[in-house]
């Protein structure tokens, strides 16, 4: 049962990351009018930066897709993680909607959990040079 629960939170996680990305590529989802001024700024410096939007877009769609599929959810997790801790930081600062966010963090860091033993040899490796 909890891996069941597991690959349907995964899959919604995965999805949203998916949209995401796919969004940023072709702009489909308008921009709420009552959007915070301060986010509006952060969002058009970064529109400036002409290689990081496609960037972000690639690495939420891909790690997306590898959260979605179990063989691969662990790399994806590794992949979804630094983009997840600046949406976190984006709407913490900003003081926008947290729900949704902190249960993809947790979605997360379940899974992170899960796979804790493919990580270990990462960091004995490390520890070890």
């Amino acid at each position: 049962m909890k891996n069941k629960i597991l690959f349907i939170l995964s899959l919604l996680c995965g999805l949203l990351f998916v949209n995401a990305g796919l969004n940023k590529i072709f702009d489909y989802i308008p921009v709420p009018d009552d959007m915070p001024e301060q986010a509006v700024k952060m969002f058009m410096a970064m529109m400036e930066i002409t290689w990081l939007m496609p960037l972000l877009a690639a690495f939420e769609i891909i790690g997306g897709i590898l959260f979605i599929v179990p063989r691969f959810r662990a790399f994806g997790a590794l992949m979804l993680t630094p983009i997840m801790v600046g949406i976190l930081a984006h709407h913490f600062t900003l003081n926008m909607g947290l729900p949704v966010p902190l249960i993809m963090a947790a979605v997360l860091i379940w899974v992170i959990i899960e796979n804790r033993k493919k990580y270990l040899p990462l960091v004995r490796n490390h520890m070890n040079s």
